[in-house]
């Protein structure tokens, strides 16, 4: 790689990943990002398993646990708001073995500040052509200026532009939408929460609240099944009446939280949804993260896949003889990881969002049989117990 020019389109974890251990590897990076500026902030992501290790090796593990959301207990409430259930925060969110929870906008700036002096970024621009030769990929962006790079890697998330771009007829069908939408926004701290989250279940409907460490603010968060919608992504007059219909006539604080859509910030709607290809990279375009295999927010998993992911494929670029060879290899060793994490969102989205009253019923009793039980822990841990294979289910290589 040592001198390469790669061209990466996306700043989000995985693009700012990869910047980091292809410019390790002695390659000259190009980082270009449609939004104006860095996105701080953010949702709550998980690292676990193998991404531990990617971050330690990166001498970020330290700073990543100095800014841990720090999120203490979790509860589920019925709809007149009493606790029916209550854990421990890392037991609520699934961790177990140092696994690491942190906003997803503060992961991102740290390893932006490790590259930024020593790195291109380009904000407020993108790729709009791609053209293949032989020796390195000509490309236009949206700005008008063209350049010729030795290889391009889309970053660029589930809705991937390159992807589009590079793939053709193969990227209409890569996604798969799971039956489910979520929305992401922050909201005032109405319930005085402290590192805390509330989470409240009703007929094809959840909605949660959080607060974490040093914000004044809460998150929001909320996922209800629905056939495929009709909607302009840029529209999000149009999704946040979705979402207002979605749960009209819903209990608990659902309509305090949903006073607060048209005066949040960062409001986030989409389907939730998987990428399957069956290949990721075609000529010396290559993708990584959610643009190449997305296992959508249910599996809780899609921070660490973009942290392997970019750490094995940036490995195989620097130990190839050819990006042929390279992306070869990334996908020999990243498929079966992939596979076992896109399996966890299917199953724990329906853990997450039940589909009748009756079930509803049922899950809150168990819920609070268990809360009284004791041994709880260990049955907790048996249902945590596929998150940590999955997330364990790679050998990372020592690339030098």
């Amino acid at each position: 790689m040592t001198n390469s020019s790669v061209l990466i389109s996306g700043a989000g974890i995985g693009g700012t990943a990869l910047a980091y251990w292809l410019h390790r590897h002695g390659a000259r990076v190009t980082v270009v990002e449609r939004a104006a500026a860095l996105r701080d902030g953010g949702y709550k992501v998980d690292i676990r398993g193998a991404a531990l290790d990617v971050v330690a090796r990166m001498g970020l593990l330290d700073d990543i646990r100095a800014r841990r959301t720090d999120v203490r207990a979790g509860s589920v409430v019925n709809a007149a708001g009493r606790r029916v259930a209550s854990m421990d925060g890392d037991t609520f969110g699934g961790r177990v073995h140092g696994d690491a929870e942190i906003l997803r906008g503060d992961l991102n700036r740290l390893m932006y500040e490790r590259v930024a002096a020593s790195i291109e970024f380009r904000f407020g621009d993108g790729i709009a052509a791609l053209t293949q030769g032989p020796d390195g990929v000509a490309v236009t962006f949206e700005s008008g200026a063209t350049e010729t790079f030795d290889l391009v890697v889309g970053a660029d998330g589930v809705r991937s532009r390159t992807r589009a771009l590079a793939f053709g007829p193969d990227a209409d069908a890569a996604v798969r939408d799971l039956g489910y939408y979520v929305s992401i926004f922050s909201v005032p701290n109405h319930l005085g929460l402290d590192r805390e989250e509330l989470t409240y279940v009703g007929p094809g409907r959840t909605a949660l609240v959080y607060s974490t460490a040093r914000q004044a603010d809460a998150k929001a968060m909320f996922l209800f099944a629905a056939p495929p919608l009709t909607y302009d992504a840029r529209d999000q007059a149009a999704q946040r009446r979705l979402l207002t219909e979605a749960y009209a006539g819903e209990g608990w604080e659902v309509p305090r939280l949903l006073a607060a859509l048209d005066s949040a910030p960062d409001f986030y709607f989409d389907s939730l949804s998987q990428v399957h290809l069956d290949r990721w990279s075609t000529g010396r375009v290559a993708l990584v993260g959610d643009a190449a295999y997305c296992a959508s927010p249910a599996s809780g998993q899609g921070t660490s896949l973009a942290l392997v992911g970019a750490y094995v494929l940036a490995g195989e670029l620097a130990s190839a003889a050819t990006p042929e060879r390279a992306f070869a290899g990334y996908e020999e060793r990243m498929r079966p990881f992939v596979a076992r994490n896109q399996a966890l969102g299917p199953a724990n989205v329906k853990r997450m969002v039940m589909r009748t009253r009756g079930q509803v019923r049922m899950s809150m009793a168990l819920l609070g049989l268990l809360h009284r039980m004791p041994g709880k822990e260990r049955m907790m841990a048996k249902v945590i117990e596929p998150i940590h294979k999955a997330a364990t289910a790679i050998t990372l290589p020592e690339y030098r």
